[in-house]
């Protein structure tokens, strides 16, 4: 009886960890190959740039982030909407605007009836930018995110290239613990390196860029939340390439407490999984190439492996189950040596799952414990799914905000 649920477990994880090791492998052959060459070329003229300021309930940061806008050096207007705030946000971004009125070149302010979540207040101000036309560029950035010096500029430097439909930087977060440094860094070096030999899918929605023509806007799910990896993966299926730029960094803050850390992550696994499941027949034909593969990787490492990872774990309760029920294996058989070498294995994860859960490294080990924590939180991702419970409208994180507002000042 021990001998079945050894073996599935076994499978499970196999399934769910070799194409992480075909990825890291093809990872490496994408950056000897290609990174020299990602780097966009100076413009020789300047795009009209909007720059899209989706807020709610901000008051507490909104005259910091509109200073932190006007100082960057690329010309742009500004497109704020607000989600139906129930405090000033609204009242104190046009005081601001009243007393800076060089700052931007067109302001105008949206404000919704009522909340709807991010991603629908994206589609009516893309419309809208749509309607009005003049703009080239959109940049979307988020309230609590302070750019770089001149990131506006290199972003915009991209789209010399004729073949880019989208851009975006990369966070360098503050309050991160070890798990949170580790995930983050796992991830980003997905998106760098998927960059170099195509496309990226998934994009910051903290500070990103792209062609206001190559965005199809019907393709968004306003009833979904990762609006900006749905941004990037619908520019990318329209025959446009979409990267990330290492070197063109935001700065945002985690959340202090490592539950709301995981509540933050569990929320993006779950629009991430989303798109995947709409966008899965991409991952499954050959029409895009390079990406096609991409997207099927993806798909495999946001719902595939942590379903895999759940199977094995059944499978061990199970089998541990069947030792309380009919005793240990007898010595020198199969059940016996699988068992014993499935315990030793599991010892070992259990512990680097917890250390990286606790926010601890484990040396060489780390990247297991950091991969096994993913897993916990895209499968509590795909249970939140499964039990009708939609994250695409949140509660904020009030610490993330104060942190920030110290940031921004400094």
């Amino acid at each position: 009886m021990v001998v079945v649920p050894a073996i599935v477990e076994g499978v499970a994880l196999l399934t769910a960890i070799v194409p992480f090791g075909l990825h890291r492998w093809n990872m490496h052959q994408w950056t000897k190959a290609h990174a020299q060459t990602h780097v966009p070329e100076p413009m020789n003229e300047e795009l009209p740039l909007t720059v899209l300021l989706p807020v709610w309930n901000e008051a507490t940061i909104i005259k910091q982030k509109l200073d932190d806008l006007a100082k960057q050096s690329a010309s742009c207007s500004l497109l704020l909407i607000d989600s139906a705030s129930d405090d000033a946000t609204v009242d104190l971004a046009k005081t601001w605007f009243d007393e800076h009125p060089d700052a931007f070149q067109k302001v105008e302010v949206l404000v919704m009836e009522q909340r709807e979540g991010k991603t629908a207040a994206v589609i009516q101000a893309l419309n809208h930018i749509k309607e009005e036309g003049g703009a080239s560029l959109v940049c979307m950035t988020d309230a609590d995110a302070r750019l770089g010096r001149g990131v506006l500029r290199r972003l915009m430097d991209w789209f010399s290239d004729p073949m880019i439909g989208a851009v975006g930087a990369l966070p360098e977060r503050m309050n991160a613990r070890n798990e949170e440094l580790g995930h983050r860094a796992m991830w980003e070096m997905m998106r760098i390196t998927e960059s170099y030999i195509d496309s990226t899918p998934f994009l910051e929605g903290s500070c990103m860029m792209w062609r206001q023509e190559a965005l199809p806007i019907d393709e968004l799910n306003p009833l979904s939340n990762a609006d900006d990896a749905q941004i990037a993966t619908a520019i990318r299926c329209q025959g446009w390439r979409v990267v990330v730029d290492e070197q063109a960094v935001f700065h945002d803050a985690a959340p202090e407490l490592p539950s709301e850390q995981r509540r933050q992550k569990i929320r993006r696994g779950q629009g991430l999984q989303r798109l995947l499941v709409r966008r899965r027949k991409e991952g499954t034909g050959r029409r895009h190439g390079t990406f096609s593969k991409i997207m099927k990787r993806q798909f495999h490492f946001h719902i595939t492996a942590p379903l895999a990872v759940g199977i094995a774990s059944i499978s061990a309760l199970l089998r541990w189950g069947f030792i309380g029920l009919y005793g240990w294996p007898a010595t020198f058989t199969l059940a016996n040596s699988l068992h014993i070498g499935l315990c030793a294995m599991e010892a070992v994860m259990l512990g680097l799952w917890w250390r990286a859960r606790s926010g601890k490294t484990s040396g060489p080990l780390s990247l297991l414990g950091q991969w096994l924590s993913s897993m916990e939180l895209l499968m509590r991702s795909l249970v939140t799914s499964a039990r009708g419970r939609s994250l695409h409208m949140w509660q904020q994180h009030a610490d993330v905000r104060e942190t920030m507002v110290a940031e921004f000042e400094n």
